[in-house]
């Protein structure tokens, strides 16, 4: 992708500590997160910060690998844990007035607005956040779409989730099957073929 397709982002510094040979704490790494996509076709940029596979999470001297690019998949591993930083550019909102298709994930995700605003879009109702603002997104249909002039950064973390059988009583039988569980625009599940890298 040139320089001229993707809008100015800031790729965020990351700064990973761990433990040397004697235990002493030390910073293993320092420097732009390893992995920074654009999605052009929905003016959304992300950036992974971080990962944990289970719960409790194992914590190594130093991690064998990089974490973020062990997968892409948007919510994590069920018991796992995401952060990434997206960037929600201006002049990408749709017809229907949305930026991301409507989508869910079994996880909880606590949205921390950095800069700019964006809208979040529910069944029944949108709340306009801006920086500052924090949602909790617990499991449900959404989409997001920034309507402003200027880009929004929204810091998410994703913990992994499961729903309870009082809520699935609630949702469509095949809501299992509509939930968003891969990567972006990988060609894999029900939504991903539209799915930008929200949560």
């Amino acid at each position: 992708m040139s320089a001229a397709e993707q809008p100015a982002s800031k790729t965020p510094r990351r700064v990973v500590t761990g433990h040397d040979a004697q235990g002493v704490s030390v910073v293993v790494s320092d420097g732009p997160v390893p992995v920074h996509r654009y999605m052009p076709q929905d003016g959304v940029g992300f950036s992974e910060i971080w990962q944990t596979e289970d719960s409790p999470a194992v914590i190594l001297p130093v991690e064998p690998d990089e974490p973020t690019e062990r997968t892409l998949r948007v919510p994590p591993e069920p018991r796992g844990t995401k952060i990434r930083i997206n960037e929600f550019f201006p002049g990408h909102v749709g017809p229907k007035g949305n930026q991301s298709p409507v989508h869910r994930t079994e996880s909880v995700d606590y949205g921390i607005v950095l800069e700019g605003e964006i809208v979040l879009m529910l069944d029944d109702s949108e709340v306009t956040l801006r920086a500052g603002d924090v949602v909790v997104q617990r499991g449900t249909d959404h989409a997001w779409a920034n309507r402003s002039e200027s880009v929004c950064r929204v810091a998410f973390v994703l913990v992994g989730g499961e729903f309870s059988a009082e809520l699935l009583d609630m949702l469509p039988a095949d809501v299992r099957g509509s939930l968003m569980t891969h990567g972006p625009h990988d060609g894999a599940g029900p939504t991903a073929a539209s799915a930008p890298p929200q949560t």
